[in-house]
């Protein structure tokens, strides 16, 4: 069973960094797309960066572009999401997926498809 469970959300002013880290078991991160999504008020979720599985290639999105950083550790079997010079609008619920798609909704829906961790919030104050 794959299974995805995400750390290191918390609180950090603004212009602060955080990293989020996934831990990631029952699989193996190159037979996987791998992305980063987040959930902020009165949006949807949006996917930040992807990294695909056999090419590794990673894609960065809107507005993780230039800010977030996606990195991979095989040995632990934990990717992470180094998030530089945050914003009051990047406070939000972040959730790591695998093979995910959940375009035009909530993060949470039970439409979504994939595999994800739990989510971790963040908020970045003033």
């Amino acid at each position: 069973e794959v299974q995805l469970v995400e750390s290191g959300g918390g609180t950090v002013q603004v212009g602060g960094s955080l990293r989020l880290s996934c831990r990631v078991s029952g699989t193996t991160f190159d037979r996987h797309e791998m992305e980063w999504w987040r959930q902020v008020p009165g949006k949807k979720c949006e996917s930040l960066v992807a990294r695909t599985g056999r090419d590794r290639e990673i894609y960065y999105r809107g507005v993780a572009s230039g800010r977030f950083q996606f990195s991979i550790d095989d040995d632990k079997n934990t990717m992470y999401l180094q998030m530089n010079r945050l914003r009051p609008e990047d406070t939000g619920e972040y959730f790591c997926a695998a093979d995910a798609s959940a375009h035009d909704m909530e993060c949470r829906s039970e439409r979504r498809l994939g595999h994800w961790g739990q989510g971790t919030l963040v908020t970045v104050s003033p």
